[in-house]
């Protein structure tokens, strides 16, 4: 108890006391959530590893009921699920304003639907559902916004916040798996009010396939089954990094046979939106026994 009474201050105090309820989970309420923390294991390594994948679906809402009624309890979001996060993905903001509860399920050899939900520091359960949309949206991916609980389903891997005409957008950044042939690294803006979450945000200096004039509301990076593509921040750099794209076959219409050229493209934050940069780390081009030169000549 005395941990997790510490786990709770040190949380609230690296985070400004963003924590203004009661930094502490009554004794009866914690041992009740660690009871049922490992029946929510059972459940999500049935939806993982069941036989039938007919059967994930299901498993996967039984857990989805049992977790809500977990955060149900008061003080819910002190209770850092270390179990639990062994087993699906539970990332929180970089200011501790939410923490995303998300996972993926295979719904057949080739398909995977993703599963989420967003919790607030409150003393009282404040928790926004999430359905997976990837597969309605279609090619309106990177222009398309979405409220009321829709989403491009995604494992997160970093969220960062940005101040835009005075209110906070985060940039969720995730991987997408459910396309049979092609993956995609994904650059989700979200926006949190009191009463609703929106995903998808004009916030990137980089043109709609669709809409020429326009910006996108979510960058996207499709790419063939299989291949490594990096997008990730740099902290050396200040910059989001991510890997310059072509197609194997030279038709820009065929995402699934893209790869990477070798080269780096980043977004770099100013003037309150990801501005994009080209070929941050040029190809050397050497000639026959030539030793590549160190970036500043160093």
């Amino acid at each position: 108890m005395k941990k997790l009474v510490l786990f709770a201050g040190l949380i609230c105090l690296l985070f400004s006391g963003r924590c203004s309820f009661a930094q502490e989970i009554d004794p009866h309420d914690l041992e009740k959530m660690q009871i049922m923390e490992d029946s929510m294991i059972v459940t999500i390594d049935s939806a993982y590893e069941a036989y039938m994948p007919d059967s994930h679906i299901g498993y996967s809402e039984r857990f989805i009921r049992q977790l809500v009624k977990t955060l149900k309890i008061p003080n819910s979001y002190l209770f850092p699920f270390n179990k639990l996060k062994e087993k699906i993905n539970i990332i929180y903001s970089d200011d501790n304003a939410f923490r995303i509860f998300n996972w993926g399920v295979d719904m057949s050899e080739i398909f995977k639907r993703y599963y989420g939900a967003i919790q607030l520091p409150q003393e009282t359960l404040k928790l926004y559902g999430l359905s997976d949309y990837s597969e309605k949206i279609g090619k309106g991916v990177e222009d398309s916004i979405l409220t009321g609980g829709k989403w491009y389903g995604a494992i997160y891997y970093r969220i960062m916040g940005q101040e835009v005409d005075g209110h906070k957008i985060y940039t969720l950044f995730g991987l997408n798996e459910s396309n049979p042939s092609s993956n995609k690294k994904v650059l989700d803006p979200l926006v949190i009010t009191d009463s609703t979450i929106t995903f998808g945000a004009p916030i990137f200096g980089y043109a709609s396939r669709n809409f020429p004039k326009q910006r996108v509301n979510r960058f996207v990076l499709e790419y063939k089954k299989g291949v490594h593509v990096g997008m990730n921040w740099d902290k050396e750099k200040n910059v989001i990094v991510f890997d310059d794209l072509v197609s194997q076959i030279n038709d820009p219409n065929r995402r699934n046979t893209f790869v990477p050229s070798g080269q780096y493209n980043a977004f770099i934050w100013n003037n309150e939106m990801w501005n994009f940069a080209m070929n941050i780390m040029p190809i050397q081009e050497l000639q026959d026994g030539q030793a590549p030169k160190e970036e500043d000549g160093k």
